[in-house]
């Protein structure tokens, strides 16, 4: 997301997509083990214990949407190609608000009940560990966002002109039924039919577009795995912009006619600022990039939506900077719980510090200084990047400036040639995966060879302004 103080609150035929072997454990160990067990309604995340399901994984998403931008109606139709991690009589998916009238386990009609954002499914026979299955849910009505822990609006928030899409962290449920915690990653078929004048914009590839009755209907896909949070389908009376970089990069913008003049400068440096993003940390990880920038001055931040990020206004260079780091540094390498937000924001914060340090700006040592020159009492000291405390703060700014600083740090310790080794090590080593602090502290001292579990603790779990090397 958008980091906080600048323009923002906040970051301020199927495909399927190859998923690392340890997914499987990572989402099946939330749930019960034992034969013909229901899988839990969550993975056991502390901050949204809700979020996610436990007992399978979801390999693809084939999403067939309708959308009415005068009435705000959706139609859906969901097929989720999925893999039992245990034993498995019932299971649940994320879904809040919207009418389910119809849901099959491998063509046949499954028992279906609502508790709260669980829809809890019975298929007519157990399924054993390691079995594919495919689960189909028909459903409509009027998708609303949910308010996060900070008060921000999440999920399908309606615009003048349509709709924007951003998930994070729990925003998926409210527009398909989805596993829907960063441990879950998929790929995406995803088609949306808009009335005609409107452009659906997904994430992926553009497959195919065609208008018919006053409607346009859109397929995307997405062939890399992708955690629900960051699928979009954002709706609007968009002008479109579409070309091949000369590293065979398609892109594809979506820009609201009211932002156009003030977006056109700044995306223009969109394949430079990408190219110099993968020399720091290693090739792009995607086939596709580009922007959606909507006119929604209500929502307050911008969102690293997968190969194409969403702006809620025009973004400035830093936002964007911020927002392209993020499809190497929360995208491709995702979190395993939100507590580690900090591997996301804090990463893509020190992007913008490196950007600016590289393009005749202050260095990041300069910037360092100017914050860690704030007093204790300031808000920058409030709680430990590292360890945020609730899902009210993980969007706040102690995730992002601290968490740069943390780098910054480290970057100290190790010295610039073994701290880029590092960043482009962590980016290969998880690609399409997943990673935590843990695992990030100990790449970087066996790259480094230094031992680094002090500053690490110094500048990720203390309390209070720490004290600088």
């Amino acid at each position: 997301m958008t980091p906080p103080g600048r323009q923002h609150l906040r970051r301020p035929t199927a495909v399927l997509a190859t998923v690392p072997v340890a997914l499987a454990a990572l989402v099946g160990a939330a749930g019960p083990t034992a034969p013909g067990t229901a899988g839990a309604p969550g993975v056991g995340d502390p901050y949204f214990p809700l979020s996610g399901n436990g007992g399978f994984h979801v390999r693809h998403y084939d999403l067939t949407l309708r959308y009415d931008t005068s009435s705000r109606h959706l139609d859906g139709r969901a097929v989720l190609d999925a893999r039992a991690t245990q034993h498995l009589s019932r299971f649940d998916l994320d879904l809040k608000g919207l009418k389910v009238s119809g849901v099959t386990v491998d063509g046949t009609p499954a028992a279906f009940r609502r508790d709260g954002q669980e829809l809890v499914v019975t298929p007519r026979h157990t399924l054993p560990a390691g079995r594919g299955f495919r689960v189909t849910v028909s459903y409509d009505g009027t998708p609303r966002p949910v308010t996060d822990p900070d008060g921000s609006a999440d999920g399908w928030i309606p615009t003048d002109d349509g709709a924007f899409v951003a998930g994070e962290p729990q925003g998926a449920m409210t527009w398909f039924p989805a596993n829907s915690h960063p441990k879950d990653k998929s790929s995406y078929d995803i088609t949306v039919t808009v009335p005609q004048g409107r452009t659906a914009v997904s994430n992926g590839m553009l497959l195919g577009q065609r208008t018919e009755h006053g409607r346009t209907t859109f397929h995307w896909r997405e062939t890399r795995p992708m955690a629900a949070y960051l699928a979009t389908v954002t709706v609007g009376a968009f002008k479109v912009e579409q070309y091949t970089t000369h590293d065979g990069l398609r892109v594809y913008n979506a820009v609201d006619p009211r932002e156009a003049n003030a977006a056109a400068p700044v995306l223009r440096k969109l394949p430079s600022v990408l190219a110099w993003e993968s020399k720091l940390f290693g090739p792009y990880p995607f086939r596709s990039a580009g922007a959606i920038v909507d006119h929604a001055p209500a929502v307050g931040y911008a969102l690293e939506t997968q190969t194409r990020p969403l702006y809620d206004s025009a973004p400035d260079i830093g936002t964007l900077v911020h927002e392209s780091a993020h499809q190497w540094f929360g995208d491709s390498v995702s979190l395993t719980a939100w507590k580690d937000i900090w591997l996301n924001e804090g990463f893509a914060t020190y992007a913008e510090w490196l950007y600016t340090e590289q393009h005749g700006g202050d260095s990041a040592q300069k910037t360092f200084d100017a914050l860690y020159a704030r007093p204790a009492s300031d808000h920058l000291w409030a709680f430990p990047p590292g360890d945020p405390g609730s899902g009210k703060n993980i969007f706040d700014t102690p995730v992002y400036a601290r968490g740069a600083m943390t780098l910054h740090e480290l970057r100290k310790a190790v010295g610039d040639r073994d701290f880029f080794r590092i960043l482009r090590a962590w980016s290969a080593a998880h690609r399409d995966g997943h990673g935590t602090t843990a695992q990030f502290t100990q790449l970087a001292e066996r790259i480094s060879g230094k031992r680094l579990d002090g500053p690490f603790h110094t500048w990720l779990f203390t309390k209070g302004k720490p004290n600088s090397a």
